[in-house]
């Protein structure tokens, strides 16, 4: 099928993010003297592929809580979203299992809309589209290959439509939290007053369960940060032993979040060609690449006041181990 039509980059034009960031974010990362990576680079192609198997993974348990609240009050969403036609935006889209919940329940109702996956990962844009058009062929789509930002600038730029916005999966969570007030503001900023915005907050609970869901039984999850080497090896031209990287992750109480890393397992030093530097780890020596915050429901209700939204509703799970929060813009 050809969805060359169904989506657009606003990057380089060959649609990849990795051409100019990822190089200076790398070099920029390693010279710290706590070095670290964003985690958004955890998402290339294998990324992708092995983060759907963490999602079904049984100590995983942020996927079925956030499926169970959607698959359970997709009727009060779709109220609280009143008539079309409406943009259905989706922020870090993935491959949309839990946001099919959504569409075919909007579909079926009669909302006009046209849904609007934003992702840094072509891969994963392509993958979406074409599962939606195979799905939902009458279904409007535009998916767009962009920071989120310029994505729904983009998008505010084109029609005057209402907006509902999705950040699922606690993917507000991967952020440290002095900028997470400041993504919520520049998202505040970038929508209209009355717009929507549904927002997954894994909540705090049981540490033991928490660092279980990140550090698997099966090692899926170390594979995936070890990935983030992989991929420099592959596209930077990177010369990363990755059998004397160990995964390691912890809980941080004081900031209320898992928060995980590579470790070096020796004194050793790692070339990039296409930075043109060589860096140096020691034994034992971390690189900081997730975080994973967990939410009470003042630290939700505290950023909701701070960033100029209005709590409309809560969706919580059977087991209140997660949340969706819905958002109204106010301005």
């Amino acid at each position: 099928m050809d969805i060359t039509n169904k989506y657009r980059s606003l990057t380089r034009g060959d649609g990849r993010v990795t051409g100019g960031g990822f190089p200076s974010d790398v070099d920029a990362g390693l010279s710290k003297a706590q070095k670290s990576i964003s985690s958004k680079y955890l998402y290339d192609a294998e990324g992708d592929r092995l983060f759907q198997r963490i999602m079904e993974l049984p100590e995983y348990y942020l996927t079925r809580c956030e499926y169970e609240i959607l698959r359970d009050n997709r009727d009060k969403i779709l109220t609280a979203v009143g008539d079309g036609p409406i943009n259905l935006v989706e922020l870090g889209a993935g491959d949309g299992k839990k946001t099919f919940l959504l569409l075919e329940h909007f579909l079926e109702k009669g909302l006009q809309f046209r849904y609007v996956p934003i992702d840094i990962s072509e891969d994963a844009i392509c993958g979406l589209v074409e599962n939606c058009c195979d799905c939902y062929p009458d279904m409007a789509i535009e998916g767009l290959v962009a920071e989120y930002f310029s994505g729904i600038r983009w998008l505010a730029d084109q029609n005057h439509k209402r907006n509902l916005v999705l950040f699922l999966g606690s993917n507000i969570g991967n952020f440290a939290r002095a900028d997470m007030d400041l993504f919520l503001r520049g998202l505040w900023d970038a929508l209209n007053n009355g717009d929507l915005v549904l927002i997954g907050f894994d909540l705090k609970k049981d540490i033991q369960r928490i660092v279980d869901a990140y550090d698997d039984s099966q090692g899926v999850t170390a594979q995936f940060n070890i990935n983030l080497l992989e991929r420099i090896n592959r596209e930077l031209g990177g010369n990363f032993n990755v059998d004397q990287f160990d995964h390691h992750c912890t809980y941080n109480d004081q900031l209320g979040a898992i928060e995980s890393y590579l470790v070096s397992r020796e004194k050793q030093e790692v070339c990039i060609d296409s930075i043109g530097k060589t860096f140096s780890f020691e034994e034992k020596e971390p690189l900081h690449v997730e975080y994973s915050h967990k939410f009470s429901r003042d630290d939700i209700a505290g950023m909701s006041e701070r960033t100029g939204f209005k709590i409309i509703e809560q969706f919580y799970d059977s087991e209140s181990l997660f949340v969706d929060s819905l958002w109204q813009v106010v301005k």
